[in-house]
């Protein structure tokens, strides 16, 4: 073990449960989620009754995923006959909706069961009951009001239950399973049931450690473990839709990097720009021409929305006034598919939560027309969390849920301002203290010196993968550089790419894409330290140490 990982180690608290987690240390773990067994009861009655079942789920990476590895459970557990839905964003929006309904009936479906949402969804899952169709819920998100009439409601985050099964669940990392996590516990269950030979599920690995990744889940203890034997699955994945998605992406070394910035965003371009379809169809391609074309087209819609991001994010610079705000809230006539995208980006360059809503025409609440709304999204970050926020301000809203750091709502065009300032309001009630520290590039370790950044402990690093929420890229200072080589990189010469070297000579190269002005600025033989995270740099045969630069402080 190298100097500096075995100091990153044992300052993270790391043993050999995180190193080299087991599968499932906690055998028994799916049986405490709430209504397993009478998901798992339910399922299996209609096996014996070769009835149909239609898995319902989202339009978002962990929706197309959770729909997926359900659909491949039941039909291992033996249900002959299920069929799909996705909710349509610019139709449905989040959640089910009365198109649910009437393509349930319309199919005599035996049982519909959700994943990654339905826990919201109360109106339509009770009229499913009276139309004669029993629902199991699946699902991860906050529970806004009363409990849904469905016959299961499988959610870590119900508050109905007692506080040591509350307890048990957040002790066991159930609490933050993805939605395609609570799937893959329905699978186990099977599993128990003996309806799926022990062991297949571990088939389905690769959909989690995407879903899990792509929905920025908290990688602590369960999730650590799904995820690490996942990322082992999708190395060897044998579904044709991600091998062209990552063929068509360019993947050139699969990790939390690849998923997050090349197979996720072109998996969510589908239900961004057009239809999620796409990409479930990809997902559940079983044809290799079939899944480059359609790998191809994702890509295609991937590029498109990039486009409309940068149009979107140029236009809400000049509004000053609603930038200037503790909470961000701006509305506009952007493309509904990029708005969470762009309220991410918000809060990345201002450092403040953000909301960002556009003009469409939705479904009214009961189903019968449409209404004009401002329906958008919300990114947060630290304390202020956005769940609670849409509870606090439900008078102003016309709907809305999601969790702390990440929601989906509605406005009626003449709330927008009383909606802005109800939502500062709650924020500045909260007294708030320094939250940008949430937002800040803390190093770990600091070195001065070079020698000890390798390939070998690139490749010790590689054992933390995959890396997200709860188990962050290792972040370095590298102290008192001295600037060797500095210079403008990219087609618009927005990039930087900077050689630094020690006191011993040793140098290292390194590159800020879309760099700050100041950056770009930095001259030969000026002193710095620089913030990184350590990258791969692979040219025919030779194999060297990277940095990609998150700070550079000047002026040494």
């Amino acid at each position: 073990m190298s100097k500096i990982f075995e100091q990153l180690v044992k300052m993270r608290g790391l043993g050999l449960d995180f190193l080299k987690p087991k599968y499932l240390s906690d055998a028994a773990v799916e049986s405490y989620l709430p209504d397993m067994d009478v998901a798992i009861k339910t399922i299996l009655e209609v096996v014996e009754k070769q009835g149909k079942i239609m898995v319902y789920g989202d339009y978002d990476v962990d929706g197309v995923t959770a729909t997926t590895l359900m659909c491949e459970a039941l039909r291992l557990a033996g249900v002959k006959n299920v069929i799909t839905m996705l909710p349509d964003r610019f139709i449905d929006g989040y959640g089910m909706s009365e198109r649910c309904l009437k393509r349930a009936i319309d199919e005599k479906v035996s049982l519909v069961v959700t994943v990654d949402c339905g826990s919201n969804n109360a109106s339509v899952i009770l009229k499913l009951k009276e139309a004669g169709i029993p629902v199991v819920v699946t699902d991860h998100h906050e529970i806004m009001g009363e409990l849904p009439e469905a016959v299961a409601v499988v959610n870590p985050k119900r508050t109905d239950i007692t506080k040591k099964a509350q307890d048990q669940i957040k002790k066991s990392g159930l609490i933050d399973l993805a939605g395609v996590g609570v799937a893959f516990m329905i699978a186990r269950g099977l599993v128990k049931a003996g309806k799926i030979r022990d062991g297949q599920e571990k088939w389905m690995l690769d959909l989690v450690v995407i879903g899990t990744l792509c929905d920025s889940m908290n990688l602590s203890i369960l999730n650590r473990e799904l995820t690490f034997y996942g990322m082992k699955v999708l190395e060897k994945t044998r579904r044709p839709g991600l091998k062209a998605l990552m063929d068509v992406a360019k993947v050139s070394r699969l990790n939390a990097e690849a998923i997050g910035f090349q197979i996720g965003p072109r998996l969510n371009a589908g239900g961004r720009m057009e239809s999620a379809e796409i990409s479930l169809k990809l997902l559940m391609s079983e044809s290799k021409a079939e899944a480059l074309v359609l790998a191809e087209e994702l890509n295609e819609l991937n590029l498109a929305r990039r486009t409309e991001q940068i149009e979107a994010v140029k236009e809400i610079e000049g509004k000053t006034e609603e930038l200037s705000r503790p909470v961000i809230v701006v509305s506009g006539n952007w493309h509904e598919g990029v708005l969470g995208i762009i309220a991410g980006r918000l809060v990345e360059r201002y450092h403040k939560p953000a909301f960002v809503l556009s003009r469409v025409s939705a479904t009214d609440e009961d189903g019968d027309g449409f209404v004009d709304v401002f329906k958008g999204s919300g990114r947060s970050f630290g304390e202020f969390n956005l769940a609670e926020a849409l509870k606090a301000c439900k008078d102003s809203i016309y709907g809305g849920g999601g969790h702390a750091g990440a929601c989906g709502l509605k406005v009626l065009p003449d709330k927008i301002d009383e909606f802005a300032q109800k939502i500062n309001e709650y924020y500045e009630s909260l007294g708030l203290k320094n939250q940008e520290r949430f937002l800040k590039t803390t190093p770990e370790i600091s070195e001065d010196e070079l020698k000890d950044f390798s390939v070998e402990l690139l490749d010790e690093l590689s054992s933390l993968e995959p890396f997200g929420n709860g188990n962050i890229e290792p972040i370095f200072e590298l102290k008192g550089m001295r600037v060797d080589e500095a210079r403008r990189v990219g087609k618009d010469e927005k990039h930087l790419r900077m050689v630094i070297r020690d006191k011993n000579e040793a140098k290292m190269t390194l590159i800020a894409f879309s760099a700050p002005e100041k950056w770009l600025e930095i001259r030969v033989e000026e002193k710095v330290s620089v913030v990184v995270q350590l990258t791969r740099n692979e040219w025919g045969n030779r194999v060297s140490v990277e940095g990609r630069i998150l700070e550079i402080k000047t002026g040494l």
